[in-house]
């Protein structure tokens, strides 16, 4: 299907006005603080909508004897319990929500339109994590944060078959190197994985090959490429927890990934989703047409971006169903 007027709008708009700006990025850190304060400045304008309650949270996990503190933010539907009130942790299952901004921006906040709709869509607690970023916090800062943020609702009493990690962008490279690294670790399996438009390669390769050739309304892979070497930090890109295409992904749990058609990171989203099919593990790949990066974001002015998120909803409704139960045959008699 074609793209919406809408969407043709919006992106025509976003590649005259924001993509020369973003395609010059300087990848310093100086620039990066600025465009943070900005960004945050911003997103004090964006209201989570009258349905759903956002509910901080702040844990220095001192009484669990010791780990990292997890803060950010649970988004939940009105009417639904506080995540702290429900008796064997909130409502049996969570979304762990990793939000994207390259490593370096953004926060719970900003990516309220996502977190909102998926906690309305799906009837599940939103936990939107904040992660520390770089380049204050270089790689794997975010990745210890996530870890811990999982750990905290499996000490909570929610249970792995109930919890979906997702994330966008960089949140999407973060949330599928939190699923490496559970399984690394020993730690039980969550029941699926949602991505939006992942940031898959930090070495920006294959994004870098597309850019000649992609119309993305605003990403740039050059300025991507910057970015990233702030990101990673002294240690460089030989950290093999940021390699996602070679990794094993063993016991894998189902995999869903949602990347724009005129985006430059698609590349990447197909070349993960290739590796994920390759190692055995169910995934399912959406390329939507003429869409941008994390179109998701603009689900409430967007046909396409809606339909996706009721798209992401069915999803993490067939991870987190509870199996069928199996009837016992009756017994016959000699």
């Amino acid at each position: 299907m074609d793209p919406s007027v809408r969407s043709r709008a919006i992106s025509g708009a976003l590649r005259l006005g924001v993509h020369p700006f973003m395609h010059r990025v300087p990848g310093h850190a100086p620039s990066i603080r600025t465009a943070r304060s900005a960004v945050d400045a911003a997103s004090l304008l964006l209201r989570a909508g009258s349905r759903v309650r956002v509910v901080p949270l702040d844990d220095p996990r001192v009484e669990s004897g010791g780990g990292r503190p997890v803060k950010g933010e649970w988004v939940v539907a009105r009417g639904a319990p506080e995540p702290s009130e429900a008796p064997e942790g909130p409502a049996g299952g969570a979304i762990l929500y990793l939000h994207g901004g390259g490593y370096v921006v953004c926060s719970p906040r900003t990516h309220r339109p996502i977190t909102s709709r998926l906690a309305l869509d799906t009837g599940l607690p939103v936990l939107v994590p904040r992660y520390r970023l770089a380049p204050e916090h270089p790689f794997p800062a975010a990745l210890e944060d996530a870890v811990a943020a999982y750990r905290w609702l499996l000490d909570r009493g929610v249970p792995a078959s109930g919890i979906v990690v997702a994330g966008d962008s960089a949140g999407g490279h973060l949330a599928a190197t939190l699923a490496g690294e559970i399984c690394r670790t020993g730690l039980p399996s969550p029941a699926g994985i949602v991505l939006f438009s992942p940031w898959v390669d930090l070495t920006c390769e294959l994004s870098t090959q597309a850019q000649r050739r992609s119309r993305d309304p605003y990403i740039s892979a050059y300025a991507a490429r910057r970015v990233a070497r702030l990101v990673v930090g002294p240690a460089g890109f030989d950290d093999p927890r940021l390699a996602l295409l070679t990794c094993a992904w063993t016991d894998t749990p189902p995999v869903l990934i949602q990347v724009g058609g005129a985006e430059v990171l698609r590349p990447e989203a197909e070349a993960l989703a290739d590796a994920l099919t390759a190692a055995g593990a169910d995934c399912e790949l959406q390329v939507w047409k003429g869409q941008m990066h994390v179109f998701q974001m603009l689900n409430r002015v967007l046909p396409e971006a809606s339909a996706a998120m009721r798209d992401a909803a069915r999803f993490v409704a067939s991870v987190t169903a509870p199996a069928p139960a199996e009837s016992k045959q009756p017994e016959v008699a000699a």
